[in-house]
């Protein structure tokens, strides 16, 4: 069977790390499907697609990442980054914030650790190509769902509010992402010029509500930041800063 080389862009990887992306091979068509029977209801594993229009080893991932996006017991996030827009093609839905993130993560070291596409990050941990059904799996049966329960209610003039219930020694950002959940977009040039790209949600902003301090704690989200431009879906991620591990996080239901 044909075997796809993952695209890579970075500085100073080693030729290891190179080695080892050239042998990856890619998702089985009809494969088995990650299952969310292990998951607890309502603390969905998140999955973090880093991805590229740009990028000709990357369709594969993006088509994975919508069929597990139907998972409810997961939390798919695509995240196109930046780093390949010089290459003939200015991805239309890249964020440098994206970017940053990915950056942040490979610094970490953690599994499968880097700063390539396409790559999925299981809750803010360990990492593999994009593509590789099975490797991702085996991150999701492994991943921490020990944390807070996320409560969501309706608030006054259409907003929400979102208590984090449960205790931790450990600081954690509560954020806000919308998301959009469906894109489809015809590349005009570069390694996928002439093709149709699917992509499914897609990151369109994030902002901060606050800080959760190990406690029950409530966060008020406002009606404005729930029309955000472009965007159908929004999620609550709770995250360990600097890049740390998701401990919790939710859809909201809009």
């Amino acid at each position: 069977m044909r075997k796809i080389i993952p695209c890579l862009l970075f500085a100073g990887a080693s030729v290891a790390a190179l080695l080892f992306l050239q042998f990856v091979p890619p998702a089985q068509a009809g494969s088995v499907p990650v299952v969310g029977s292990v998951a607890r209801p309502g603390h969905p594993v998140v999955i973090e697609l880093f991805t590229s229009q740009g990028c000709s080893s990357c369709p594969p991932a993006d088509r994975l990442a919508s069929r597990l996006a139907k998972d409810r017991s997961l939390l798919v996030i695509t995240r196109p980054v930046t780093y390949w827009d010089r290459l003939g093609w200015t991805d239309t839905l890249a964020r440098e914030a994206n970017t940053r993130l990915q950056r942040a993560y490979a610094a970490k070291n953690r599994e499968g650790a880097g700063v390539y596409t396409p790559q999925i990050v299981v809750n803010g941990g360990g990492a593999t190509v994009g593509s590789r059904e099975g490797d991702i799996r085996s991150l999701v049966r492994r991943a921490d769902r020990s944390g807070p329960r996320i409560l969501v209610s309706g608030a006054a003039g259409g907003g929400m509010t979102v208590t984090i219930d449960g205790i931790s020694d450990h600081m954690a950002s509560v954020s806000l992402v919308a998301l959009s959940s469906s894109e489809t977009v015809r590349i005009g040039r570069g390694e996928n010029g002439g093709r149709t790209l699917h992509f499914t949600n897609v990151v369109r902003d994030e902002r901060v509500l606050g800080s959760w301090r190990g406690r029950r704690e409530r966060f008020a989200v406002p009606a404005g930041d729930l029309k955000v431009r472009g965007a159908d879906r929004y999620a609550i991620v709770v995250q360990q800063p600097g890049a740390g591990r998701i401990v919790a996080a939710k859809m909201l239901d809009i």
